[in-house]
């Protein structure tokens, strides 16, 4: 089979190309390395069924031969990012995810696309199951981010409806591992490096907002189930194991006995959302019973001697 990864050079988009070339897969990762990092992608490089390109997919991709699936990554995906570059994540959640569905269209290949949990906003239902709908602020400075993504799941059920695309969604929950960046402002990658650094734990508002964290081999394994299933609707996939973001520095404070590090706390960002954690009852049935394998303690161990060696 021979699979388009756009985004393939990101955190999640390169674990992405590992998974489908050790299933055997051609694979050609697309990206413009916006956020992405071709250090990522480095160690596939000899791999003769691996191509690279270095393309923004917001504009229009030719893809020479067939094409059996198509995974849409590419996005612009920690608030550090999409605040610095609103306009392309705006592109490519719009443009981006048209030009992916009309190479899928074109090659009749399957459709996979990476939306995300923010879809659900500041969520007033908790924990969040994908018949709801969110509570979304659309001009506020998240929103490029978060209705990119939500214009990107309409346009792909939009394809599935009217062209007969093949198409699957990904809700995607806080996920965490090696590959990340250090500087991406994710709460996760900023506790370590700080904790690395021997810096202040910046903790926004009391610490109470939770977050629920996967870890990167278990999402990629519930994402390649999900590409060869027939399903069309979200799916949401992340860890209901729900912990506050206090609690967290707490956990990654002892990863490092040794650290002087403290918390200190700065004001709440605008939008951000108090609570997160995925219903994934709708993956388990569907998946063949998938859910985390990684626990959390074990998790944030790789991913610190990862970051060790980032330093």
């Amino acid at each position: 089979m021979r699979t388009v990864i756009t985004g393939g050079a990101g955190f999640i988009g390169s674990h992405l190309c590992e998974r489908f070339l050790a299933e055997g897969h051609e694979v050609i990762c697309v990206d413009n390395l916006l956020t992405g990092h071709e250090r990522n992608i480095e160690h596939l490089r000899n791999d003769p069924r691996f191509e690279f390109r270095k393309h923004n997919i917001s504009e229009p991709l030719e893809v020479a031969g067939p094409v059996a699936n198509v995974l849409h990554f590419a996005s612009p995906a920690s608030p550090v990012d999409y605040l610095a570059h609103p306009i392309p994540t705006l592109k490519v959640g719009a443009l981006g995810t048209h030009n992916a569905l009309g190479l899928a269209k074109v090659k009749d290949a399957r459709f996979l696309l990476a939306s995300t949990s923010e879809v659900y906003g500041d969520p007033e239902v908790h924990p969040q199951r994908e018949d709801y709908w969110g509570n979304v602020n659309p001009i506020g400075p998240r929103g490029c981010y978060d209705e990119a993504k939500r214009f990107a799941e309409a346009i792909t059920m939009a394809y599935h409806r009217h062209h007969g695309v093949k198409t699957r969604i990904v809700r995607i929950f806080n996920t965490y591992g090696p590959r990340m960046r250090l500087n991406d402002g994710r709460v996760l990658p900023a506790f370590m490096g700080q904790v690395l650094r021997g810096e202040p734990f910046t903790v926004f508002g009391k610490g109470d907002q939770t977050r629920s964290f996967c870890y990167v081999d278990d999402l990629v394994e519930g994402i390649f189930r999900l590409l060869f299933t027939d399903f069309s609707e979200p799916v949401n996939l992340g860890n209901p194991s729900e912990i506050t973001v206090l609690e967290l520095a707490r956990e990654v404070l002892a990863l490092v006995p040794e650290s002087r590090s403290t918390i200190v706390y700065h004001d709440l960002p605008q939008d951000d959302p108090k609570r997160r954690r995925p219903d994934i009852s709708r993956a388990q049935k569907l998946l063949n019973n998938w859910g985390p394998q990684v626990n959390r303690s074990e998790g944030l161990r790789r991913t610190l001697e990862y970051f060790r060696g980032q330093m």
